[in-house]
């Protein structure tokens, strides 16, 4: 279970060590400000290969209709290493508009504790390594391209 502290739009094409710092200062800065003493998890995080699941609950525990889900083939970075909390786990999605143009948001949720966030990074780095090798065999990512190349692009940076 984890706190879902929201998204925003961010910018870049390349993701390296410290490019979510700034929209996760953003977010903990909306979040703390809105919270009152107990802010109680709100969502549970499933990481699979292909889909990441956020489910969100209600303020019983008990996962409500809603859920969003990610692509993970669409994940660009994902880390758990934030100067503003160490409990903090982020990831950039390629969002795609209904015109087909896309945007890069940066989604992050509080965990109970750093190992917490650091557990999250792991998953997704596995759901990713296990994705792109299916879409590899499948034929959906050339052998033209470097697979280097493309999962360095996708490492996870846990500190």
């Amino acid at each position: 279970q984890v706190t879902y502290l929201g998204k925003v739009s961010t910018t870049g094409m390349q993701f390296l060590s410290g490019c979510t710092e700034k929209p996760v200062i953003e977010l903990w800065k909306k979040h703390t400000l809105a919270r009152e003493d107990v802010y109680p998890a709100n969502a549970l995080l499933e990481i699979r290969p292909f889909q990441v699941w956020l489910h969100h609950l209600d303020l019983k525990g008990e996962a409500t209709v809603h859920m969003d889900t990610f692509q993970v083939a669409r994940i660009a970075y994902c880390t758990a290493d934030h100067n503003v909390s160490p409990n903090i786990f982020a990831w950039v999605y390629r969002e795609i508009n209904d015109d087909l143009s896309y945007q890069m948001d940066c989604h992050a949720v509080e965990c109970e504790s750093k190992l917490e966030a650091k557990k999250l990074a792991h998953a997704m780095m596995e759901a990713f390594k296990k994705t792109f090798h299916s879409m590899k065999s499948d034929g959906r990512i050339h052998r033209n391209s470097s697979s280097e190349e493309v999962s360095h692009e996708f490492e996870s940076d846990d500190g």
